[in-house]
C-alpha cells in the first residue's frame, strides 16, 4: 500500500472517528429522548450486522421472518424502556422476544435450523439489550456525569491498550485470536483507565457524589477488564465466520458493532457496579 493511500486512510478515520466523538458526547450529554432514538437506531443497524456476519440472513436477504421478530422487539424493548424502565417490564419483552422467536421456528419448520434461532436471541441480547444499558446509566442519580465512565472504561482503555503494547508490549494475550494485543498492553490499558477514573472522579464527581473516588477507580479498573473481554469476544465471532468487519458504515472503522464492541459490554457492568458500589445497591 503506498504512502499516500495510507495517510489518506489514516485522515479518513481521524475525520470519522472525530464526527463520532461529537456525536457521543452530544447525545449522552442531553440524554432523554435524543440518546434513546440513537441507541435505538444503532441497535437496529448493529443487530443488522450481526444477522449477516453469522449467516441468520444468507446473502443477498435483508429481512426474515424471525429478524423481522428481532427488529419488532428491538423497538418495543426501546419504548418499555423510555416509558418503564424497570427490570420486570424488561424482562417481559425478552422472555416475549424468545417466545415469538420459537413460534417463528416452529411454525416455519424446516426452513430454519436451531442453530439459526440461537443466533437470532443472542443477537437480540447481545446487542438492542446490552447496548441500552448506556441509557440506563444516563438516567442513574448524577447519570449526566457517570455515563462518562463507560467510555473511560472503553475507548481510553483502548488508547492506553494500545500505546502501551506499542511501547513495551512483549507477551501475546490472545497469540491465535488477535496477535497484536499483548499482556503488557492489556495491564496498561486497566490502569490507565483506573488513573482516567481517579482524575474524572476527583475533579468532577466528588463536588456532586461526594466519597465515590475510590468506587470509582474500582468500577473503571473492573470493566477495563471487562472492554477487552467484549472487543476480543467481537473479534472471535468475526474469526468464527471468516469476516474483517462487520459492516462498513463508519469510514475506516468499520460497522457499529465493530466501534461499540467494547462499549457494549462495558455498559451494563458500569450500570451494576453503580448501582451496587456508588448508589447502595437496589
Amino acid at each position: 500500500m503506498s504512502e499516500k493511500k495510507i495517510s489518506d486512510n489514516m485522515m479518513t478515520r481521524i475525520i470519522s472517528g472525530a464526527c463520532l466523538t461529537i456525536i457521543t458526547i452530544v447525545c449522552n450529554y442531553f440524554g432523554g429522548p435524543l440518546l434513546l432514538f440513537v441507541l435505538l437506531a444503532c441497535s437496529l443497524i448493529g443487530l443488522y450486522e450481526f444477522f449477516r456476519a453469522t449467516s441468520v440472513l444468507k446473502q443477498g436477504k435483508r429481512i426474515t421472518p424471525v429478524t423481522a421478530a428481532a427488529y419488532l422487539f428491538t423497538v418495543v424493548y426501546y419504548l418499555f424502556l423510555y416509558i418503564w424502565n424497570d427490570a420486570e417490564h424488561l424482562l417481559f419483552v425478552i422472555v416475549s422476544m424468545i417466545v415469538v422467536t420459537m413460534m417463528v421456528y416452529v411454525f416455519t419448520f424446516p426452513k430454519l435450523h436451531a442453530g439459526q434461532i440461537a443466533y437470532c436471541v443472542f443477537g437480540f441480547v447481545y446487542v438492542p439489550v446490552l447496548l441500552s444499558f448506556i441509557y440506563r446509566v444516563r438516567e442513574l442519580e448524577n447519570g449526566i456525569y457517570t455515563v462518562w465512565l463507560i467510555y473511560i472504561a472503553s475507548w481510553v482503555c483502548d488508547t492506553f491498550a494500545y500505546l502501551t503494547g506499542m511501547a513495551i508490549g512483549r507477551h501475546k494475550l490472545a497469540p491465535v485470536l488477535s496477535p497484536k494485543k499483548s499482556i503488557e498492553g492489556a495491564v496498561g490499558g486497566i490502569l490507565g483507565s483506573a488513573l482516567a477514573g481517579f482524575l474524572f472522579a476527583y475533579f468532577l464527581l466528588e463536588k456532586q457524589m461526594q466519597g465515590v473516588t475510590a468506587g470509582i477507580v474500582i468500577v473503571c479498573a473492573v470493566c477495563a477488564v471487562v472492554s477487552q473481554t467484549g472487543d476480543l469476544a467481537a473479534s472471535a465471532i468475526k474469526r468464527n465466520h471468516a469476516i474483517k468487519d462487520y459492516g462498513n458504515l463508519i469510514p475506516g472503522h468499520g460497522g457499529i458493532l465493530d466501534r461499540f464492541d467494547s462499549v457494549i459490554f462495558t455498559a451494563p457492568m458500569i450500570y451494576f457496579l453503580l448501582v451496587f458500589l456508588v448508589h447502595g445497591g437496589f
